[in-house]
């Protein structure tokens, strides 16, 4: 991109993330060209999988596209981002362990199903299909705790989007998908888009955050379905983000 087009695109990025700090949020505004700044190699990488995401998973994100806004709305941090939780220890029950259940959360809308089931999901390729073929429960592999867990993650989904199981689903067949709606193939292209976002782009860059900017159990934030949609079916209601920033776009 020319010199003006560069220029635009940061005094952008100043607006959809550090209004309040403006240049120097990233910058050394003796040296600009100094890269030294923890936020200012962030923000490098944030731009490359910013490209990436509306190069590579147009499945997901189609023309609308996305820019730093779309998950900053003005402030450094999301306001919605997500780490690995601690481990809760021992239970008082007979159970040796509660699975991370129990511990009410606004992720999983309050209930008891495990509070975080973002990290076998989001980070990890975990297997959300858990309806066996027969009605009794012949299938290996697949425990209560995996059933819970894939349900608790439908909930975080169903409450970042602002929509109930049918915006998907079919009701009288679940896990159908000749019967389910165009958006379950798209909310399955994002499932896999997360982990590509957090296991690439994210999670790596734990080694350049201060201490402060990290988890209880020192992990980097990631990011979920709310993240971008915050609570509607699409990220500002399908205002179309790319259209004006080419140089996002990616290859």
């Amino acid at each position: 991109i020319n010199e003006d087009q560069f220029l635009r695109l940061m005094a952008s990025i100043t607006e959809w993330v550090s209004p309040e700090e403006g240049c120097a949020y990233c910058h050394d505004e003796e040296d600009l060209a100094d890269g030294s700044m923890y936020t200012y190699q962030v923000s490098r990488r944030m731009i490359q999988m910013t490209q990436a995401i509306n190069a590579g998973w147009q499945n997901h994100v189609a023309d609308t596209g996305i820019t730093c806004y779309t998950c900053h709305r003005g402030q450094p941090v999301p306001a919605e981002i997500w780490f690995d939780a601690e481990d809760g220890g021992p239970t008082r029950s007979m159970a040796a362990a509660n699975y991370g259940q129990n511990t009410p959360a606004p992720s999983v809308g309050l209930t008891s199903l495990p509070a975080n089931p973002l990290g076998a999901y989001f980070s990890d390729a975990g297997e959300l299909r858990v309806v066996g073929p027969t009605p009794l429960p012949t299938t290996e592999g697949v425990s209560l705790q995996d059933t819970e867990a894939s349900y608790a993650l439908m909930i975080h989904m169903s409450q970042g989007l602002g929509v109930n199981c049918t915006y998907c689903h079919n009701t009288q067949s679940f896990q159908n998908w000749d019967t389910s709606t165009p958006q379950r193939a798209t909310s399955w292209h994002a499932i896999r888009m997360m982990r590509e976002v957090n296991g690439t782009y994210l999670e790596p860059l734990q080694s350049l955050y201060p201490e402060d900017r990290l988890g209880p159990t020192g992990d980097a934030p990631k990011a979920n379905c709310t993240t971008c949609h915050m609570g509607v079916y699409k990220p500002l209601y399908g205002a179309p983000m790319l259209a004006e920033f080419p140089s996002l776009a990616g290859n």
